[in-house]
């Protein structure tokens, strides 16, 4: 398999994320135990230019997916916490791009860009990391959303009390279509 021998300062090109091959799964730590659940992915695109930083797309989640596997706290969780009902999306745009392709398919990466999630605009910079084969691209990424502080109501109740941040975990894959000087210079 030949690997795609192009500097990673020219590779541009657009990432059309697969919700079948996407797992978002989040985890509240608590003072009796750790809330683990997971939410789906709608649709996602990410077009990016390393040689300029420019990113731009969309990624969307539903709000209403979220699923620890207990049917009452998933509600309190969507009805309370989210207001799924009244923002029933959660949404990542991505603004700038920054990152590395190694010739063995190796990509560091870093977005920034707005997460929108309660109705509420948030800047937030992400880490990815991933392998690229062929023009697939499976990638996972790691942070940290700090719920009570940008406005979500704090599900503690007495002595069962949760942290103040939700940890999320996301691993996706998606195909690749090269722009510009990428696509001459791919395989």
């Amino acid at each position: 398999m030949a690997h795609r021998a192009v500097a990673a300062q020219s590779l541009s090109g657009t990432l059309e994320l697969d919700p079948a091959k996407t797992l978002i799964e989040f985890r509240l730590p608590g003072t009796l135990h750790t809330t683990h659940g997971k939410f789906k992915l709608e649709h996602g695109t990410i077009r990016a230019d390393l040689a300029t930083g420019e990113a731009s797309g969309s990624i969307v989640v539903d709000a209403r997916s979220g699923d620890t596997g207990i049917g009452a706290r998933d509600n309190e969780m969507r009805k309370s916490v989210l207001e799924a009902q009244r923002y029933p999306t959660i949404t990542f745009e991505p603004r700038h791009a920054t990152g590395q392709l190694g010739r063995d398919g190796q990509l560091q990466a870093r977005l920034q860009g707005i997460l929108t999630i309660h109705g509420a605009e948030h800047e937030i910079v992400v880490d990815v990391q991933g392998r690229l084969v062929g023009d697939n691209l499976v990638a996972r990424t790691h942070f940290s959303v700090p719920y009570v502080e940008w406005g979500m109501e704090d599900p503690s109740v007495l002595f069962l009390t949760v942290a103040k941040k939700v940890d999320l975990d996301i691993a996706t894959s998606g195909n690749v279509v090269w722009t510009g000087d990428s696509a001459r210079s791919s395989h």
